[in-house]
């Protein structure tokens, strides 16, 4: 009776034993690794690339399903294999007729996306995401695209401002370009705003002013350069010495007079008194400049006596961004983050609210930016669009300051306002009053005033606004750092 029991027992055990092992193969088989490449891939605009993916053990993908898609888009679909088919009716409109698999590749695994024609939007991290009836699986790939613009081209606009006006434009370049002026011994000059718009392909043209003095040399160089692909391209040109004589009427005057042969002390009793009234000009224009500055310093003071305690709020933080433990400092880091899909977070814009709003009365708070080359500093109001994108100007709840590529600074209305700073803001003060319906930007360290947005009347609740920038610019990985108010006697 023993020995018949004990044999059933292993008759039964047995059998559980091999269903385990049975139950383990067929869950093995089923699983998959997607695999993508470790390093970005560079891709040329104007031509194709391959953007790498394959399943490992290298089963067949055929009757899988493959989905390639945006990190950090509104609308993320950029290819869809599904039943045996491409789907791509909700694709990007960008896409259309422009990516494809490799259908006699998929029965080894292949899962690799093909993009004809690269534009500048093709720019940014992908991900490729394999699925089956048990098991899915994805791995990111990051596109850097790149364009090498054309060669500078310089124009003379003509006399402005006491000298003569050049123009460099260049077109075709991703990502955007400096463009620096330069004289006959390599001194960076000092220009205008650089103006940048793009192209069907989604490239910039750059172009920017100089107004420039006559030299010994009168030769100047426009350089255009890429650092983050190490491009550069620069023309020379040089500026007739007859034209800086027609933009100084008094050079040519006293060569008229000598040549007449005028004595010289009638030169001077006409040309005296008319430089003398200039200076007195150029005195008073100054003494009025220095009392306005005095007054914007006024200004600044008083608005650090409504200073606030601003903490960064983590439940509005976009994925990617890092917050320090004490919630003062922000920057962007290299991975997105698995955190709670709050509808207070931002799911596209990189961005971070401050802990508290207000609905009335005054803050004030200031920021340090130090070296960074790109920022957006600011406030919103409570409803705005957290989903998506909005519009970067007061119609869409956003009125903030804004740096970009280390020396363009705009004030974000619509169109955005261009701003140019004589000494670069290391730390930023913002005031808010809500009932006068402003908000005011000042450069703490030298106490002088940005700008500020007049005229608009609040109804909702307002939040302190960050974008650190983009940390794929080493320059820019430092955070930005709220900063206690210290001057406010």
């Amino acid at each position: 009776m023993t020995g018949s029991v004990m044999k059933t027992s292993w008759s039964h055990c047995l059998y559980w034993v091999v269903l385990l092992i049975l139950h383990t193969t067929v869950s093995t088989l089923e699983r998959f690794e997607v695999l993508g490449p470790a390093d970005p891939v560079v891709a040329v605009a104007g031509e194709d690339v391959v953007l790498p993916c394959y399943l490992k053990p290298s089963i067949s993908a055929v009757d899988l399903h493959i989905e390639w898609f945006r990190i950090q888009t509104e609308d993320p679909l950029v290819h869809l294999y599904q039943d045996h088919e491409d789907r791509n009716e909700n694709q990007i409109p960008s896409y259309r007729g422009r990516t494809s698999l490799f259908p006699e590749e998929l029965r080894n695994g292949n899962t690799s996306l093909k993009v004809k024609n690269v534009r500048g939007s093709d720019n940014g991290q992908y991900k490729c995401l394999v699925q089956s009836a048990e098991w899915y699986d994805d791995s990111s790939i990051n596109v850097h695209v790149k364009a090498i613009g054309t060669q500078p081209v310089i124009s003379i606009e003509g006399y402005k401002k006491g000298g003569i006006s050049l123009v460099c434009e260049s077109k075709g370049w991703y990502p955007q370009p400096q463009v620096v002026w330069m004289d006959s011994e390599g001194h960076n000059l000092p220009a205008g705003h650089t103006e940048r718009h793009t192209d069907s392909m989604d490239l910039f043209t750059v172009r920017r002013r100089v107004i420039v003095q006559e030299t010994e040399t009168n030769r100047f160089t426009c350089r255009v350069r890429q650092q983050k692909i190490n491009e550069m391209k620069e023309t020379i040109t040089d500026v007739p010495g007859e034209m800086f004589h027609r933009a100084h009427p008094w050079k040519v005057a006293f060569a008229v007079f000598f040549s007449l042969g005028v004595p010289a002390i009638i030169i001077l009793a006409v040309l005296i008194p008319r430089y003398m009234k200039q200076q007195r000009e150029k005195g008073l224009l100054t003494e009025r400049l220095s009392v306005e500055n005095m007054c914007r310093r006024a200004e600044l003071l008083k608005a650090q006596r409504y200073a606030v305690d601003v903490t960064l709020d983590p439940d509005t933080a976009n994925p990617w961004l890092i917050l320090s433990k004490d919630k003062k400092q922000v920057r962007e880091g290299d991975t997105g983050q698995d955190l709670p899909n709050n509808p207070e977070r931002f799911k596209q814009r990189i961005s971070v609210l401050g802990k508290e709003g207000f609905s009335s009365g005054r803050r004030y708070w200031e920021v340090q930016v130090g070296d960074k080359t790109q920022w957006t500093l600011g406030v919103v109001r409570e409803s705005i669009n957290r989903m998506g994108y909005f519009p970067l100007n007061p119609s869409g709840g956003l009125w903030a300051l804004s740096l970009w590529n280390g020396n363009e600074y705009e004030a974000l209305t619509d169109p955005p306002v261009s701003l140019h700073l004589s000494v670069k803001p290391r730390k930023v003060g913002v005031f808010v009053d809500y009932e006068e319906g402003e908000v005011s930007f000042y450069s703490v360290e030298d106490k002088s005033h940005i700008y500020t947005f007049t005229g608009y009347k609040f109804t909702e609740k307002l939040y302190p606004y960050f974008w650190p920038g983009f940390c794929y610019q080493s320059e820019n990985s430092a955070p930005l750092i709220i900063s206690p108010v210290s001057d406010t006697d």
